[in-house]
């Protein structure tokens, strides 16, 4: 009974997506036709690869998605550095090294990434002789690390007194207990937000753009002003951008199953 209830539950979730997405398809055939766009997809294949006798050439589109790979990797790490650092600091005995914490976080929060990475650029990218690159991973480490440090305070917080209590019996310090009982169990709790935070950093990506880091969304942005081929390329980079928040979820989701389950 509980078997066929199941199989029902998933034909009929099968169903509501199939029409959900014949719905969205309609909807965008349909308003491309009352513009009177012509569609030109064959157009499209040429602009991530080609062959040429034999030999597999990249075409502008995965150029971009390599540099937004490597700018999103870099700037996981480096969020991931800051944010542990900055919670650190917030929740050390040091009051210097708590309110460096809180301006740092009020700071980031609350500007947006866009004015952030303009500042960087035409502001301290001269004085400290930073390239666009480096600008680009600066300016998205800053920022998503603001939120993953508040990420990580929660889940540290979380942890119960008397794991602390016990470390500090059993003669423990403070970093010997952060790295061997508290950083351990708080990560389970942690790494589904952490996981959305590193989504929205795929996304936010797309605004190195603006200072001309050939990126995904930049390729796709020079290759639509040569082409107007306005809807096509953009679909095929948003399809791009999807896969690979798809790709980092499910890879967050085999890691999380590895973790022992926390009470």
């Amino acid at each position: 009974m509980r078997s066929s209830a199941l199989s029902f539950a998933t034909i009929r979730d099968l169903i509501c997506f199939g029409l959900t997405g014949f719905g969205l398809v309609w909807l965008v055939l349909r308003g491309a036709e009352q513009m009177g766009y012509n569609w030109h997809w064959r157009q499209v294949p040429r602009y991530l690869f080609i062959f040429s006798e034999g030999v597999f050439i990249p075409g502008p589109l995965l150029k971009g998605l390599v540099v937004t790979v490597e700018i999103t990797l870099v700037s996981l790490v480096l969020a991931a550095a800051i944010g542990l650092a900055t919670v650190l600091l917030r929740l050390s005995g040091s009051f210097i090294g708590r309110w460096l914490a809180r301006i740092y976080l009020e700071s980031i929060r609350n500007t947006p990434l866009l004015v952030q990475i303009f500042f960087l650029y035409f502001v301290m990218a001269p004085v400290l002789d930073l390239g666009r690159t480096a600008t680009a991973i600066l300016a998205l480490s800053l920022f998503e690390g603001a939120y993953a440090s508040e990420i990580m305070r929660a889940g540290i917080q979380s942890i119960g007194r008397g794991q602390w209590e016990a470390c500090y019996s059993l003669g423990l310090s403070q970093f010997q207990s952060y790295r061997r009982v508290i950083l351990p169990q708080a990560l389970r709790r942690i790494l589904p937000p952490l996981t959305s935070q590193a989504v929205s950093l795929i996304k936010d990506s797309a605004l190195v753009s603006t200072i001309a880091v050939y990126d995904l969304t930049m390729e796709g942005r020079t290759i639509v002003a040569d082409t107007f081929l306005t809807f096509e390329i953009w679909f095929v980079v948003a399809a791009i951008y999807l896969a690979l928040t798809l790709t980092l979820s499910a890879l967050a989701n085999g890691l999380e199953r590895r973790f022992p389950r926390i009470a």
